[in-house]
């Protein structure tokens, strides 16, 4: 279920009634914590978190005239996705997510490589997930790239 949406306000209105409560919070619950640097835009249909050319003006190496993707999250037909680069591409940031998953959520954590999938909107952990992006800054995310791009 890909957005045509250009803007995070146009995709929340476009959202399900039962999902508009927490795709809301979820991204409040990220600006308000997201390090200085990154961007908020649509990126690949989702509500996405970049790094902007103007920082790191070689973008994103599978298509350069793209920002470098870093977050982002979306409803999908089943659940809320979250995606985070970092617990995918640093292995101590995963293991700090999946030791403190269960301290904020009943629900057995549901993971692919990078992305977080809540099927109970009543069950995402934002604190969790504040805590998450407050991680990583700009320059983090940069290095971790830059360091798994030329392995």
């Amino acid at each position: 279920m890909t957005s045509k949406a250009t803007t995070p306000e146009q995709y929340i209105q476009e959202l399900p009634e039962d999902r508009v409560e927490a795709i809301t919070k979820l991204r409040k619950v990220i600006n308000e914590n997201l390090p200085k640097g990154f961007k908020e835009q649509m990126t690949y249909g989702m509500i996405g978190y970049v790094v902007p050319h103007s920082i790191y003006p070689a973008g994103y190496h599978c298509t350069p005239e793209l920002p470098l993707p870093f977050m982002s999250f979306a409803s999908q037909k089943n659940s809320v996705n979250f995606y985070h680069m970092g617990i995918y591409a640093k292995p101590e940031l995963l293991n700090w997510f999946t030791t403190e998953f269960p301290k904020h959520c009943k629900a057995k954590l549901d993971m692919g490589k990078s992305c977080v999938r809540f099927k109970k909107m009543d069950q995402i952990p934002y604190d969790l997930i504040g805590e998450l992006v407050q991680k990583m800054s700009v320059e983090d995310w940069i290095n971790c790239y830059e360091a798994n791009l030329k392995r």
